[in-house]
């Protein structure tokens, strides 16, 4: 009975595998192909290795009024580490504050961070392009990435890191004369790494495909992120050259699958530790 439970647990997780693996294969595949074969429906399973060099040449193409390739890049890797820093930064420090300090209205303040999990970007979109307008941070890198930094989620999850430490711990701590940001630094952080490696990741991915508020605060050029290029190639009047925007699209998605490669384990580690 359980070699058959085995079995059918990993013919489920071999379909879901297909089914993720097999629109990648196609777009590396078409990547290598003739763009009217692909516009005729003729694409086919097998790439064609002749035409690799695809992935080097495209670097240097630009989307209709739009930067170059790895230009784009650039901005979307910009944008995601800068949210991904701010978003561990700041949820950190108040997760710190709601957590190990005691002043008025400490509660609500917690509870005001919690609630704001109900307003995503897309809900408070045009309040955030008002302000972004009235500090004149439009078309601007602070104006692309400010908006997304704040996240009541990685507050939480610090929160519940920070309230896991024993209170024989502070207490030492504090007689042995620790301040403050000591006790965050050589206490708190160390603790909290293996989560810190897991909200990077996620956030990091969260920052990289980003295309309604880039698409609404940066109508300059320079500031077109990777995924806005993309949208930017495909639908012109002109004939799109359906091979070079999928050998793109390869290139958009080698950073954050190199970023998740590279923190596996501490990305695991986070989300099965957390508690303890």
């Amino acid at each position: 009975m359980n070699g058959r439970v085995d079995w059918v647990a990993h013919g489920v997780l071999c379909c879901g595998v297909l089914l993720f693996v097999l629109p990648l294969w196609l777009l590396l595949a078409g990547a290598t192909q003739d763009a009217g074969a692909i516009s005729r429906g003729e694409l086919s399973l097998l790439p064609d290795l002749r035409n690799l060099g695809v992935f080097w040449s495209v670097l240097n193409d630009r989307a209709p009024g739009g930067a170059p390739v790895w230009h784009m890049l650039l901005v979307s890797a910009a944008m995601a580490l800068a949210i991904a820093g701010g978003k561990i930064i700041i949820s950190l420090l108040s997760a710190y504050a709601v957590t190990f300090f005691r002043f008025p209205f400490r509660m609500l303040c917690f509870w005001t961070i919690f609630i704001t999990l109900m307003l995503p970007v897309e809900v408070r979109i045009v309040p955030t392009y008002a302000v972004m307008a009235d500090f004149g941070l439009i078309n601007s890198f602070t104006g692309l990435a400010m908006p997304l930094i704040a996240s009541a989620t990685a507050t939480l999850l610090f929160r519940q890191v920070f309230v896991a430490v024993p209170d024989e711990l502070v207490e030492a701590a504090r007689m042995d004369g620790a301040g403050p940001l000591r006790f965050l630094r050589d206490i708190l952080l160390p603790v909290s790494a293996a989560n810190m490696a897991a909200l990077f990741v996620i956030v990091f991915v969260y920052g990289w495909n980003q295309y309604l508020w880039p698409l609404l605060v940066a109508t300059d050029p320079s500031l077109d992120t990777i995924v806005i290029g993309i949208v930017k190639m495909i639908g012109q009047d002109s004939v799109t050259d359906w091979n070079r925007v999928m050998a793109t699209a390869v290139l958009a998605l080698l950073p954050p699958v190199a970023v998740v490669l590279l923190m596996q384990r501490w990305f695991v580690k986070g989300l099965t530790e957390g508690e303890k």
